[in-house]
């Protein structure tokens, strides 16, 4: 099964673009990322429209933070993605009137649901500027 990894990718990126002296064209970011700069592009436009980074063209231009780690939270960006959940665990359908079926999906439908809730409150208090401090404190 894929996993998405946006969240973590996107997490990598903004807490780079934080330590650069200049905005972070969407060819850097791709190379940090090995990936395409159109996938950049489009996935940062995301982060954009939250109000999160800028965007400039032209020489000199690129991506920039455009509000501090310390008010930017794990949600935020998980929210800013469009993801609908943190997991990839799937409910079967094929037998919508078998009791053990039924049983089965509420079971685990119960449980994805409440372990959902947990981390996302957990996301909300994480700022990416805690996670900023780690980077710091290797990069000295």
């Amino acid at each position: 099964m894929r996993k998405d990894s946006r969240l973590s990718r996107m997490l990598h990126v903004l807490v780079h673009m934080d330590h650069l002296d200049e905005p972070a064209t969407s060819e850097t970011i791709a190379g940090m990322l090995n990936t395409n700069p159109v996938v950049v592009r489009r996935t940062m436009a995301l982060l954009r429209e939250q109000g999160y980074v800028t965007s400039e063209k032209g020489h000199g231009g690129g991506w920039s933070l455009a509000v501090s780690l310390s008010d930017i939270t794990l949600l935020d960006i998980h929210n800013a993605l469009g993801e609908s959940s943190v997991f990839t665990i799937g409910l079967t359908d094929q037998h919508r009137h078998c009791p053990i079926e039924i049983a089965v999906n509420k079971a685990i439908d119960d449980a994805m649901t409440a372990a959902e809730a947990l981390l996302l409150d957990r996301f909300k208090q994480v700022t990416l500027d805690q996670l900023a401090e780690g980077f710091a404190l290797k990069s000295r």
